[in-house]
């Protein structure tokens, strides 16, 4: 296995570890060489407003948030965990009631210790997206987060 697929099955696993990404339905839809694109189907538990039938802006933010960590988990420097510093996140539109959404991110910029995301949310109607999000995110590169190994 190349460097590029260690690390693209890494960000997958990493991701899939996390209890809520799982319980909302995230899917995984790529994932590699800093960019992922992940899915939620719509699920009525998590309408924000009952009137009109639209998923909570929270919902989104979260959504966003684990599609920039796969990012950055998959960006070719290797990181071996990473973490959320700073999630700015524009909602654009209310997402159509009964749509999924699909959040699509990307890892711009790497330091040391921090990686740079921008990521936008959809849900498949044409027009603006939904919510657009810039972040910053810690990470640890090296062998593994929990040996205290890596460069952070």
């Amino acid at each position: 296995m190349s460097d590029a697929q260690v690390q693209t099955e890494l960000a997958r696993q990493f991701i899939e570890a996390i209890p809520f990404a799982r319980a909302v339905g995230m899917t995984i839809e790529s994932v590699g060489g800093g960019h992922a694109v992940i899915t939620m189907p719509f699920d009525a538990r998590l309408v924000g407003d009952p009137r009109r039938g639209v998923l909570h802006g929270g919902v989104i933010s979260a959504l966003m948030d684990t599609c920039g960590g796969a990012a950055v988990m998959s960006h070719p420097v290797g990181p071996s965990a990473a973490a959320t510093l700073d999630l700015r996140i524009d909602y654009m539109r209310a997402a159509k009631a009964g749509a999924p959404i699909r959040a699509e991110a990307e890892c711009y910029h790497v330091t040391r210790s921090v990686a740079f995301i921008r990521a936008t949310a959809t849900d498949g109607e044409d027009g603006p997206p939904v919510a657009a999000a810039t972040g910053a995110f810690t990470m640890t590169v090296g062998p593994s987060a929990a040996s205290g190994e890596g460069a952070a």
